[in-house]
């Protein structure tokens, strides 16, 4: 079956950085737009970036991070990943991996991974 197993959230400072990891089975990663969301405490989820289908390596980014955050893809090792710097506080969120045919649709989800940025 589909799964997206997101690992490397966690507590961090102001300032600081982490790298979150999806790792992906049961479909053809390869063949989907991959994107990372986030869902703060009452607020809706928004899309934080995306990476095309392929290797191209066209990416998109949410403005409120754009220069800090970084998306990427390892299709032989079925993996997203999110390079996160600079952290801000409005960064604490739990950000879940998505994979979908095209850019804004979504076909499968991952459970999220919580990041707290704090001081």
């Amino acid at each position: 079956q589909v799964q997206l197993v997101e690992s490397g959230g966690g507590l961090v400072q102001p300032g600081g950085s982490l790298r979150l990891s999806c790792a992906a089975s049961g479909f053809t990663f390869s063949h989907y737009v991959m994107t990372w969301y986030r869902q703060a405490p009452g607020k809706e989820r928004e899309l934080v970036a995306g990476i095309i289908a392929g290797g191209g390596g066209r990416t998109n980014y949410a403005d409120s991070v754009k220069g800090r955050f970084t998306i990427s893809r390892d299709n032989a090792k079925n993996t997203l990943y999110l390079q996160m710097n600079s952290l801000k506080l409005e960064d604490t969120a739990v950000y879940y991996c998505a994979a979908g045919l095209s850019w804004y649709l979504v076909n499968y989800w991952g459970q999220g991974t919580q990041v707290t940025v704090s001081s």
